[in-house]
Order: C-alpha cells, then structure tokens, then sequence
C-alpha cells in the first residue's frame, strides 16, 4: 500500500515561531548543531520558546554563548545550553556523546558546510561528506541509547535540493579517483544525509525514534560563504527564505505534534515532498535519496569508515 503524503497547516512561508505555537515542550531536551547562527539559532530559539531544555553544540563556543543569550533571558535563557562539538573531528563528536547524560527527545542534525575548496579530514575524508553526514552519523549513532531512553524521539537531518543532481558514489565517497567538484560533493553529502533518515528510521522505529530529513530551502545564511560570484550566477533562480522561515521544516519535524510517529520521510516547506521532476526543478526529493537500498548500503559504509578511524 502507498503511503499517504503528509501535509501540515503550514507552507514555504510559515515560521520556526508559527510551528511551534501552542506547542508546550516543558521537560523534554533537545539539541541543536550548528546553532550559533543562521537557520540553527532559529531551530533552537523557537524549541526554547516552547519550553525544552536546549543544548546548542557548536564549533565556536563564543559565538554559541552569544546565541544563548540572545534567544533569551530570565527564564528562558535557563534552559538553553551550549557544547562544544566540531562535526569534522572524529574525537571531539566522543567527547560530546560521552559527556551527554540522560534522555534525549530532539536531534536536530543542522550544522554544515558548503562547497568548500578541496579540504580532508585527519583521516583523509573529504571534508563536506566528512562534517555533514559521517559527524552528524557518529553523533546520532552514539546518542541511540539517549534517544530510546526519552520515548518518541525524534531527529531531523538536514537535507538540500542540492542532492538531486548528486547520487551517491559509493566506491569513491572521499574523490580520491575522481576530480574534485566541490558543488557535487556539497550535493552527494547531503544525498546522504536524506539516505541516513531513511535507514535510521527503519532501523530505530522499534525504539520509538522518528527520523526524517528536511530541506530548508534557499536561506541567505554564512553556509555560503565559499560560494563566489560566478556560482551563484550559475545557480537557479531560488525563491530565498527568511532564516526563520527556513527553521520551520525542522522545528515542524522536531516537534510539531502533526508529525509523531512519522518518519523515514523527506520534507520540505512543512510538508512532505513530492517527487523531483523536471516540471519541478527546484522542488522534491530525487529517488536517489529514498532508495532504502542504497541507505542500508550507505549505513554499513559509515560504520566502517568510523571503526577504519578508531583502528587507525
């Protein structure tokens, strides 16, 4: 039987703010990476709002501290928190998961970086594949037992329209045969990033965790920043976001209570997507980026990537 498309009250213009009205998160915790700034404060303003315990886990302590009070004060500014974590270092990600104690309802898996020059990790990986789903891969697969001990969890991965040109190219994930082209090794990680939500959810479901993937759609933030003149003269002509706009995909996946008990899905603009086409070029989800096939495939790959890193 074909699965009924979820669709939502909210559309490409509602808010992290819209989403979460009347919405009373009082008790449960969340984390946000990637939450100094962009698309990641508001994720993580708009659940402290709600009342979660929020953890910003950031690369920039300062600017995440700066975060933190700027989402709020008195009673808010008591319930968010900040962390060190640099998705693109292997040990700092350990660091974070071991000093995590207690249950976890909400990972939002926000952070990234964007077509970066030719960059490798200490192991050798290629660094956007590296930060954006093997970091964010460690993570949510060392936080598992957090998230089955809070109850309906939930985690959003952050996906971007840019996958639809980008399947995975499983034999050479790092572009260690291939040219470097750093727009299509933006696009494949975030192809694995809507691969991890769907094998994630098949295999957590059981535990009570929903995991799905969102695009927030084009949002002027510092993910950008290596992007030139010339790239964005290439790029289509996107209809862009306002930050908290972009939010709402994510806040409607980490808490909106339209979506408990769904996951394995790719959303964008608060609901579900439809299929990519070319009558529909900057909208959807490429089959490339469901395949359960190839998410299982790509579980295993990550799994053996990180024990190849431990045993080195």
């Amino acid at each position: 039987m074909a699965e009924t498309r979820v669709t939502t009250p909210f559309n490409a213009r509602s808010t992290a703010t819209d989403v979460v009205a009347g919405v009373d998160l009082t008790g449960q915790r969340a984390i946000v990476t990637g939450a100094s700034s962009g698309i990641g404060v508001e994720t993580a303003r708009a659940l402290a709002m709600a009342g979660a315990e929020v953890t910003l886990a950031v690369r920039d302590v300062r600017a995440g501290e700066r975060a933190a009070r700027e989402i709020g004060t008195g009673a808010v500014d008591r319930l968010v928190r900040v962390a060190s974590l640099d998705l693109s270092d292997q040990r700092s990600v350990a660091a974070f998961v071991a000093a995590w104690d207690g249950p976890l309802h909400m990972l939002v898996n926000n952070a990234g970086v964007s077509a970066t020059p030719e960059m490798r990790t200490a192991e050798g990986w290629e660094l956007q594949f590296a930060t954006n789903h093997l970091g964010h891969f460690a993570l949510a697969t060392g936080l598992h037992r957090a998230l089955a001990s809070a109850g309906r969890a939930r985690v959003v991965s952050l996906s971007s329209i840019a996958h639809v040109q980008a399947p995975m190219v499983f034999e050479d994930v790092n572009f260690r045969e291939r040219p470097y082209d750093r727009l299509l090794a933006y696009g494949e990680s975030k192809t694995a990033t809507a691969l991890f939500a769907v094998e994630a959810n098949r295999r957590w479901a059981d535990d009570g965790i929903a995991v799905n993937a969102a695009n927030p759609g084009a949002v002027a933030t510092n993910l950008g920043r290596h992007l030139t003149e010339e790239d964005y003269a290439s790029l289509p002509a996107y209809d862009f976001k306002t930050p908290q706009q972009g939010a709402a995909t994510s806040v409607l996946l980490a808490a909106g209570p339209h979506l408990a008990g769904i996951g394995g899905r790719y959303f964008e603009d608060c609901e579900q997507a439809v299929r990519h086409s070319p009558e529909t070029p900057l909208r959807g989800v490429a089959d490339h980026a469901t395949d359960p096939v190839a998410a299982a495939r790509l579980w295993q790959l990550s799994l053996d990537l990180l024990a190849g890193a431990r045993l080195a």
